[in-house]
């Protein structure tokens, strides 16, 4: 099976791990026998992804990467390993598709003279009522 981030990019079955475990939480019988549960890992360093795609993933600030660059996702929303399965890559392949999405610069402003002009009235008539409360000193 293979997964399509775009039309000329796409990850094959041997660069993925799914592990299947036990889902954690409520549920009774079901979740103490059944291994619905997936655990996704996926090496991006050793990955067939484009060097573009490789050093947008790695610099991505997400709980999901470690430092030795698997992304590691986990899966438990469904009873149904397959579905939970399907889950697991849709989540994968939306992470690497939004990494490749081409930032907006930041176009450095300035606060505006009327708003400074009013943070420093605030400013002084918050001082203003806060020294109406100390001791009066005869």
């Amino acid at each position: 099976m293979t997964i399509y981030i775009n039309s000329s990019v796409q990850l094959g079955d041997h660069e993925i791990e799914m592990i299947p475990i036990r889902a954690q939480g409520a549920g009774g019988q079901n979740v103490n026998k059944v291994s619905s549960a997936i655990h996704l890992r996926f090496d991006v360093k050793n990955s067939s992804l484009p060097e573009l795609y490789k050093k947008r993933l790695l610099s991505l600030q997400d709980h999901r990467l470690t430092r030795d660059g698997h992304i590691i996702i986990k899966a438990q929303n469904h009873r149904s390993q397959e579905l939970n399965r399907e889950e697991a890559l849709q989540r994968l392949a939306l992470l690497i598709r939004q990494a490749v999405i081409p930032r907006k610069k930041r176009k450095p402003t300035r606060p505006s003279s009327s708003a400074r002009k009013k943070r420093v009235d605030t400013k002084t008539r918050r001082a203003r009522l806060k020294s109406l409360r100390k001791k009066v000193i005869e």
